[in-house]
């Protein structure tokens, strides 16, 4: 890390009060090593998100006991406070909660857009406040510079582990007080700064999966926690029997594998009839996308506006973007895909990018196009 005057990435001064995000994990030990380098006031802070006693669960990559563990055993060997930020009622309300419903309604959300910016950027920005710090610090890769006087989130230089699709919606406030000091490394730079401090932080592995979900399987989890989703007919676009799905909340448009279909070509999962709780497939041609309509933008670099724009839409985590032109509304906005996209899911969200890979604007898909059968 350089100092702040030599990149366009956004680090506190020397001497500033930082509450560093600690996961236990590799990224946050190196963001809080480097800070403290750098001659930062620092406090390590982990978010509990599981009850007391937590037990063995999913959480425990970056949100159980564990993590607190490593986290505080991390802030010892930098000689900085470390404390636990319980949020465990408020991600019960605001993430899992809505998780189950949204999936239960027939949408495909990403609860972990929703929980950067409610949680930790909204329980640990109010610890931050208490605290007196100035900043808080993420572990992220992605850059955020000042640009024409906003906050602009800007895609990481190590592209393969750009993290800047989860951050988009986070707000003009909420980016002021942020940092992300790994936003100009490899994650190979990182573990080394972490693994300099804590070689079991340093050599820690990467959870990838969504951290309250069971074995990856949300739809355990939705029926657990709303009602049992029956079993129903699987449908062609013409409207005929091919098969019969284990109910709908198993699956999610685009989808290919586990339908139990033979057929000449691939099927796709390309809509869902949930009066009918019918589930329709086609083939690939038939799950293209030209359109779609969305909830209120979250500006980012781009002000808020009235006028069309062109941009690079990704639309999802790991989507490639493509070129579309946004028409900003008063609730939402029209996106038009120059290129038609396969799978365009309501309960995403498309991230809007100029080719310069900043962060133009956010929205959640809202609706597209079903097949019409």
């Amino acid at each position: 890390m350089t100092p702040s005057g030599d990149t366009p990435n956004r680090i506190p001064p020397p001497g500033a009060r930082v509450l560093v995000a600690m996961s236990g994990g590799a990224d946050s030990a190196a963001v809080a090593a480097l800070l403290v380098r750098r001659g930062c006031e620092c406090t390590g802070a982990t978010l509990r998100l599981v009850p007391d006693p937590p037990g063995k669960s999913p959480f425990e990559p970056c949100c159980g006991l564990d993590a607190a563990v490593d986290a505080a055993r991390v802030c010892e060997r930098l000689g900085i406070p470390h404390e636990v930020v319980h949020a465990v009622d408020r991600f019960d309300r605001d993430i899992i909660t809505r998780f189950v419903r949204d999936y239960a309604a027939g949408r495909t959300p990403n609860p972990c857009i929703r929980c950067n910016r409610m949680i930790k950027f909204g329980a640990l920005y109010g610890r931050a406040r208490a605290l007196g710090c100035d900043w808080v610090a993420m572990g992220h890769y992605v850059r955020l510079e000042e640009r024409n006087g906003r906050m602009a989130l800007r895609r990481a230089l190590h592209r393969v582990k750009d993290q800047s699709y989860v951050l988009a919606p986070l707000t003009q406030p909420q980016l002021r007080r942020a940092c992300f000091p790994l936003g100009e490394m490899t994650k190979e730079e990182a573990r080394a700064a972490a693994g300099g401090i804590d070689r079991r932080s340093g050599e820690k592995p990467e959870s990838q999966e969504i951290c309250f979900v069971y074995d990856n399987d949300y739809a355990r989890l939705v029926e657990e926690r709303a009602v049992p989703f029956p079993p129903g007919p699987i449908l062609d676009r013409n409207g005929q029997v091919l098969g019969t799905h284990h109910g709908l909340v198993r699956y999610t448009l685009g989808q290919r594998r586990g339908l139990g279909i033979a057929a000449p070509r691939p099927l796709y999962v390309i809509g869902m009839d949930r009066e009918r709780n019918a589930l329709i497939v086609g083939y690939d041609e038939d799950s293209f996308c030209p359109s779609f309509t969305t909830g209120p933008l979250f500006w980012g670099s781009l002000p808020p506006q009235t006028d069309p724009f062109d941009c690079l839409a990704q639309l999802r985590s790991r989507h490639h973007p493509g070129p579309a032109r946004v028409s900003p509304g008063r609730l939402g906005a029209t996106v038009t895909l120059l290129e038609p996209q396969r799978a365009v899911t309501p309960g995403q969200w498309a991230v809007f990018y100029d080719s310069d890979g900043y962060v133009l604007a956010a929205a959640e898909i809202r609706s597209a196009p079903g097949p019409g059968i």
